[in-house]
Order: structure tokens, then C-alpha cells, then sequence
């Protein structure tokens, strides 16, 4: 049912976006915020991945740099509707890995002094959605910052709770460092943000292979960074037709999948014991 509703939307973005001509998009000038979104993407997503990138080039305040980390297999495989996009402010860049933590990884090490946004490869963005994302960044220039977060609760004696149940705090009252953001909506990262552990494969991959949004929010406990939501939000970005059926939130959630990542990442690093300071 949720589908019928957001067709129309999704039709009438889309078609908004088309209309844009991309020489405009690719040159257009106006005020800048400092940071690079990066974003990654799968091999049945790329006909409409224009239609993202062309969200992100038309939001009212300019990125630095627009990056899209594609595996090395796709570069012979571009469709011409994402390559005549490609200009000083969007680039592909590639890599050997085939998981969605490459959408940060890789700029966390090609802009470590920058400040970095993800996104998805699924959905329409708001004119507004990086301005406002930006201006909380602002504010809060330590913190982790998302659109969309969950709260990771506990049992009574202090052991992670199953994912299903993170909507709320338990006890309904907010517990900073059990806020995780999530990724879709947008995220942003301070530099200097993750804990250098962000960069080992060998040990997300054995720990969160399907679950980057969870390494990442482990990597920022071990820094010891705080993840906030943020107070301002745009409305909801536009799905993009026909995108949903390979989408890893509903395999996560459908097979308690981020339960058991979360709990690995909880056995190798205690993390329980630095969401619950002086707690349990």
C-alpha cells in the first residue's frame, strides 16, 4: 500500500529531475558547503541511478564533491544516463570490494580531513535535505549527526536487546551514545569521527558483512563519539521505482540479520559497557 502511495511522488520527482537539463546541473554555481557525499551502488540499480545524482546536484546548497564508489567490474558498464553526469563536482571512483561499507570507507581515506555525508543509491533527495544536514553539522561540529536514528535498548541485565526493538528507548528516556543513525535518510561524519578499526575488511567483514550502518556506529563508540539525531529534517527522500527488491534493510530485518552482526560487534568489543557508563 505504501508503494501505490509514494508512486505518484516518485513519478513526479522523477520527471522534475529529467527536465533539469544536465549541463546545468553539472555547472551550476551558488553557495558551497564544505563536505563530500559519497554513496555506493549494485548492479541493478545503476538505469536509475542518474536520478539520484541528479537530487544530489540540484540540492539548494552545493557540495564540495559528489563521490560514487562502484565495484571495478562496473566501469565498462556505465549507462550514458550516469556517465553524461560526470563533472568537476561528481566522480566514480572503484574499488575491489562488493559490500555497502565501501560507501565510506574509501573517502574516509581519500578526504580524511573532510567532512563526509552518505547517502543511498535508492532514493530521491529533498532540495533542502543537505542544507539542513549541514547546518546541524554546524552546531554540532563533533557529533555524528543522522536523519533517521534508533535507540539500542537493553535488558535488565544490561545485554543488547533484539533489533526489532530499537525504535524507542526502553525506559523512554534517551541515552546518547545508544543512538544510531541509519543510513538511508542521510549521515553525517565529522573528520577524525570513526575509529581507525573502520578500515580493517578482514574484520568488518568476518563481524557486520551485511551491516555497515551497525561498524560504523561501532567504530564511533570506540572513538568515543556521540551520534545525535537531527532536529531539523527535510521531508522524507522519494524511493525510486522498482529499487526496493534488493534492498538489505528488509533482508536484515526479515531474518533478524542486524540482531546477530550487533551482537558479534557486542562480543569482540564490550560495547554495552560504554552505551551503559555507570548504568548497570
Amino acid at each position: 500500500m505504501k508503494v501505490l502511495k509514494e508512486l505518484p511522488l516518485s513519478i513526479g520527482m522523477t520527471l522534475r529531475l529529467l527536465a533539469i537539463p544536465s549541463g546545468w546541473l553539472k555547472n551550476k554555481r551558488g553557495e558551497e558547503a564544505p563536505v563530500i557525499i559519497s554513496l555506493t551502488s549494485i548492479p541493478s540499480r545503476l538505469k536509475t541511478l542518474h536520478l539520484v545524482i541528479r537530487s544530489l546536484l540540484y540540492q539548494d546548497v552545493s557540495p564540495k564533491k559528489i563521490v560514487l564508489w562502484l565495484h571495478q567490474d562496473l566501469e565498462a558498464t556505465l549507462p550514458g544516463s550516469l556517465r553524461k553526469l560526470i563533472c568537476e563536482r561528481f566522480e566514480i571512483r572503484y574499488s575491489a570490494l562488493t559490500c555497502s561499507h565501501r560507501k565510506l570507507i574509501h573517502s574516509l581515506e581519500a578526504f580524511p580531513d573532510d567532512t563526509i555525508i552518505t547517502c543511498d543509491d535508492d532514493l530521491m533527495y529533498r532540495r533542502n535535505w543537505l542544507s539542513l544536514l549541514y547546518q546541524e553539522h554546524l552546531q554540532h561540529p563533533e557529533n555524528v549527526i543522522g536523519n533517521h536514528t534508533v535507540h539500542i535498548n537493553h535488558d535488565d541485565d544490561g545485554k543488547p536487546m533484539p533489533f526489532k526493538t530499537w525504535r524507542e528507548p526502553r525506559d523512554g528516556i534517551t541515552n546518547p551514545r545508544a543512538l544510531t543513525p541509519i543510513g538511508a535518510w542521510g549521515v553525517l561524519y565529522p573528520p577524525n569521527s570513526l575509529s581507525d578499526q573502520v578500515q580493517d575488511v578482514e574484520l568488518f567483514m568476518e563481524l557486520a558483512p551485511r551491516a555497515d550502518d551497525l561498524w560504523f556506529k561501532a567504530m564511533a563508540l570506540l572513538k568515543g563519539t556521540i551520534s545525535i539525531q537531527a532536529s531539523k529534517l527535510p521531508k522524507e527522500p522519494i524511493p525510486i521505482g522498482g529499487t526496493q527488491k534488493e534492498a538489505l534493510k528488509k533482508e536484515n530485518l526479515g531474518f533478524d540479520k542486524n540482531t546477530v552482526q550487533w551482537q558479534a560487534l557486542e562480543d569482540r568489543y564490550h560495547l554495552s559497557k560504554i552505551i551503559l557508563k555507570g548504568e548497570i
